[in-house]
């Protein structure tokens, strides 16, 4: 939960640099100074090169993870940031039937009935928000959002197997570097070097999402997915305090019911411990 709320701060200021400079080069700026900080670490503790396997799967998921979060903030600098998060809560749902088919992981009823508090809280949201005419730009930045929520589930399943065979370090620094490798080629095309009023603001995202990284994958390192994953529930109240405090966003009624049953839904999620296998949760489902 810690690492969610480190996150959402970063996103607050991804959001701020993805609007004033294009969203590739917030990623990618972003990505090249997490790479200096945690390959410093990295190198300073004299840890092996990881082995064929690991690397693959560093690759893989630095891969999905990037593609993901290129999509979010270019979506996220057309809309608001509650909305955006809202959306990417299909992500965790997501992860927590991927993670049965491909880690084996049983999924709990506790898991199934909280995820469905859940959705009827995002669909809340939904029905707040069609109440209000979009946008050409917001519509697509919706569309934007969902596909790289698609995109999340998948890092996060395979964020499971990484924390698994790596430790928290490993897996940040390497995803940052695939992240900063993929998308250097294209860099003079579709990226200008940050000004010097950008720059702090480059370093704190890259310090934030390294902190929150760490976080997390400490995290799905002792956990299953599929109960993790549904605490990514809880950045939706960030991201509505930041969006209003630092781009004076507004949250309506509906927006508010949304979030307290996201939060109902991550409490119904966490408790219980009785194993539900696959088939009967897809006739559940």
């Amino acid at each position: 939960m810690l690492g969610i709320a480190v996150y959402s701060v970063m996103d607050m200021l991804m959001k701020r640099l993805s609007i004033e400079d294009g969203a590739y080069a917030a990623v990618l700026w972003r990505s090249v100074v997490g790479v200096v900080l945690t390959g410093a670490v990295f190198v300073a503790r004299r840890r092996p090169w990881p082995t064929g396997p690991a690397l693959r799967l560093h690759i893989w998921r630095g891969l999905a993870a990037g593609l993901s979060v290129l999509l979010f903030f270019w979506g996220m600098a057309r809309v608001p940031m509650a909305q955006s998060v809202a959306i990417t809560f299909l992500a965790p749902l997501l992860a927590i039937f991927l993670a049965a088919l491909t880690l084996g992981e049983r999924v709990r009823r506790a898991a199934v009935a909280g995820s469905g508090v859940a959705t009827l809280g995002v669909l809340v949201i939904a029905l707040g928000e069609a109440r209000a005419a979009a946008s050409t730009q917001t519509v697509l930045g919706t569309i934007a959002i969902f596909v790289a929520s698609i995109l999340y589930a998948a890092s996060l399943v395979l964020l499971r197997r990484q924390a698994q065979a790596a430790d928290p370090l490993e897996v940040t620094f390497f995803t940052s570097l695939v992240i900063g490798v993929a998308m250097l080629p294209a860099a003079p095309w579709t990226s200008a070097w940050p000004t010097a009023a950008q720059l702090p603001a480059i370093l704190g995202a890259a310090m934030l999402g390294t902190v929150s990284a760490l976080l997390i994958a400490w995290a799905y390192a002792r956990a299953e997915a599929q109960a993790l994953a549904t605490v990514e529930y809880t950045a939706f109240v960030w991201a509505a305090l930041f969006g209003w405090l630092a781009f004076g966003e507004r949250v309506s009624g509906w927006t508010v019911a949304g979030a307290l049953l996201i939060v109902a839904g991550c409490a119904v999620a966490m408790r219980g411990r009785e194993p539900l296998g696959v088939a009967a949760t897809e006739a559940a489902a």
